[in-house]
């Protein structure tokens, strides 16, 4: 085939969009994995914490969660600067920042430098994931973005997968150069994000436009399909600018379910291998194993659920049977026991990532160009409060009940007024009218 044909070739969408997964999406997920590794490897290490450096239960909340406020405050600007320089270049910087002070989380010496470290980690990291999510509107279109975000979030649950086992065996290396376990896991799981920031540099591209694995035709023709799907629903919207974002009464209904759902999130990743510590005499690789189950659930939901969100009315079904699900089982995990208990968390689990894509494909059906750009970031910005309050609640009420399981009840409430929200989610060419009917 001649030059001229090979760029004016054009292959079905559906074969494109499966190359397209399997071109960048593995390279993504690997990125999300050592992140959500390198922001949660402090709930393994939180006994530990406090046997060797006398930080309590209410500062080891305090510093969970401030990485969220930091991370949440930097996210807009990360994400309009993303927009100008490109995915590539930005990613790059995010992960080798995020790994060096990851790794420096070992020469934490009290609360104070544990709290800054944690804030500066969270400036570190700002921006990856509405990076991302921002990134997937420039390479699919509504129909099958929620899937590419639900794979994307498969990422937590590998973290959360591989990462408590592996926290809990690094944690046996006590000793080893004169460093505690802790020490050697924060360094070992941080430096690898500097190795994969240079391999994202070399294979990442911006845009269709630039991926070698597309023909020109391919690539323009996908560019040119998402573009008028974002100019449609931000013109139906009446969006064309960021300031539009807040006084958008759905933009605003997604940051509220959003903000329920980080909540019980962070809670469950940051306090849960302290909360399968209550369950009997288990060395720190058995509760690193245990802490996995529950994630195993996660990443079948988010495989399972996303892909069905293929219009509006689907999708808003299943955020609120989601959230739904969620509020079921942080119940079963407070009221149950060891075995049944185990079981309540792994139902919420297999919701969290079920819901999570199908909320970020709204921005998209509203907002265009820059404002979507800012507008994913906000979402997730305010979203990400409740990254703070989550495990500030649960740190706080452990240390004043002496019940590692008191918090849960804070998290049941919050998830309930969440899924109250997701009846009233609407995309942005659906028309009110009909939105007990169908969708777009």
């Amino acid at each position: 085939m001649s030059t001229t044909a090979q760029a004016t070739a054009m292959r079905p969408p559906a074969a494109i969009n499966k190359l397209i997964f399997r071109r960048i999406m593995p390279l993504l997920i690997a990125a999300y994995v050592m992140a959500f590794l390198d922001r949660t490897n402090i709930g393994m290490a939180k006994d530990r914490l406090e046997i060797d450096l006398g930080i309590s239960a209410t500062a080891y909340g305090i510093g969970a969660g401030l990485f969220f406020l930091t991370y949440a405050l930097s996210e807009v600007p990360s994400n309009l600067i993303m927009h100008k320089v490109g995915a590539r270049f930005w990613i790059m910087r995010i992960m080798i920042t995020w790994g060096l002070i990851s790794a420096a989380m070992a020469f934490v010496q009290g609360e104070w430098s544990f709290y800054l470290l944690r804030m500066l980690l969270g400036i570190a990291e700002a921006g990856l994931f509405p990076g991302v999510m921002y990134f997937l509107t420039q390479w699919f279109t509504v129909q099958d973005r929620a899937k590419a975000n639900g794979m994307f979030l498969l990422g937590v649950s590998i973290a959360n997968i591989v990462g408590a086992p592996l926290g809990g065996l690094l944690l046996t290396m006590d000793g080893v150069g004169g460093l505690h376990g802790w020490q050697w896991m924060f360094i070992i799981e941080g430096l690898p994000a500097c190795a994969l920031a240079f391999v994202v540099w070399k294979f990442l591209p911006n845009r269709p436009t630039e991926a070698k694995f597309l023909t020109r035709a391919e690539a323009e023709d996908l560019e040119a399909r998402i573009a008028a799907e974002e100019q449609a629903g931000a013109a139906a919207a009446g969006n064309s600018k960021l300031r539009h974002v807040l006084k958008d009464k759905q933009i605003l209904l997604v940051v509220g379910v959003y903000f329920t759902h980080q909540i019980a999130v962070y809670a469950l990743s940051f306090f849960l291998p302290s909360i399968i510590g209550t369950y009997g005499e288990l060395n720190s690789i058995q509760i690193g194993l245990l802490t996995s189950v529950p994630w195993i659930f996660s990443a079948a939901g988010a495989l399972l659920l996303p892909r069905l969100a293929t219009n509006a009315t689907r999708s808003r079904t299943i955020a609120t049977c989601t959230m739904v699900g969620i509020v079921a089982g942080f119940t079963l995990g407070a009221v149950g026991g060891p075995v049944l208990g185990l079981l309540g968390f792994c139902l919420a689990a297999f919701n969290f990532f079920a819901l999570q894509p199908i909320l970020f494909t709204y921005p998209a059906t509203r907002l265009s160009g820059a404002a979507l750009a800012g507008g994913i970031a906000f979402v997730n910005t305010v979203g990400l409060f409740g990254g703070f309050l989550g495990p500030y609640v649960m740190g706080a009420l452990e240390e004043a009940t002496g019940n590692k399981l008191s918090g849960l009840w804070f998290i049941v409430g919050m998830c309930v007024i969440g899924a109250l929200l997701t009846l009233r989610l609407k995309r942005g060419s659906e028309d009110p009218s009909k939105a007990a009917v169908g969708g777009h």
